[in-house]
């Protein structure tokens, strides 16, 4: 445990679960997304959908997608921001069968076509899991630089990606696979420790039967 986990996060209020949870889970969907989005569909559950426009997580949560860090003055206007900014979004609340109480999940679309959907929760202190990635099942925190590798389920492309890593002197913390089914899209999620350069994750991108590689930096 750090001094952040006792003292809270640095944030605009009000509760570091319903706004600085929800902001870093926008900033996630919009992170993996890669583009400026223009629509957002989100679906909450428990806590969050009983609660979520008295404590500002909507605002919070478009204030991510946005690009927000949870600090930013800007999150008491997110929604408007948006419509300034032609991201059109909707609020729906949904009962998400085991979720943890304070789950959002977001549907993005981008300006160049882009999409992505996550799903993930806000644990308490400004914390996140990231529970789901595209129907992926991941699970990662935001605590650690993370790298999110998208990739077609090949022999050697795990040995390809994590010898290069080692390689170039990234030591990696957790490691984590998911695919829906032998063959077809999967992703590993790659915690490490220390900083990841561009140069790594633009060297990672080229390798065989990679599709993308998308880095969360520790939130």
């Amino acid at each position: 445990m750090n001094v952040f986990d006792i003292i809270g996060p640095v944030m605009i209020g009000p509760s570091s679960s319903h706004t600085a949870g929800a902001v870093r889970l926008g900033r996630v969907a919009w992170k993996i997304l890669g583009e400026r989005a223009v629509k957002a569909e989100i679906q909450l559950s428990g806590s969050f959908a009983h609660t979520y426009r008295g404590h500002g997580t909507d605002k919070a949560l478009i204030a991510g997608i946005m690009g927000m860090h949870s600090d930013d003055e800007r999150i008491r206007r997110s929604l408007e921001l948006a419509q300034e900014e032609g991201l059109s979004f909707s609020f729906t609340e949904e009962d998400i069968p085991g979720a943890h109480p304070n789950t959002a999940r977001i549907s993005l679309e981008g300006e160049n076509g882009a999409g992505c959907v996550i799903q993930g929760a806000s644990i308490g202190g400004g914390n996140i899991l990231v529970s789901e990635i595209n129907g992926m099942s991941v699970s990662f925190t935001g605590q650690y630089n993370t790298l999110l590798v998208l990739h077609y389920d090949k022999p050697g492309t795990i040995a390809a990606v994590t010898n290069f890593m080692a390689y170039s002197g990234t030591n990696i913390g957790n490691f984590r696979l998911s695919r829906p089914k032998k063959g077809g899209e999967a992703v590993m999620t790659i915690e490490v420790d220390g900083d990841v350069s561009d140069n790594l994750i633009q060297s990672l991108r080229i390798l065989p039967n990679i599709i993308n590689v998308v880095l969360i930096r520790a939130i």
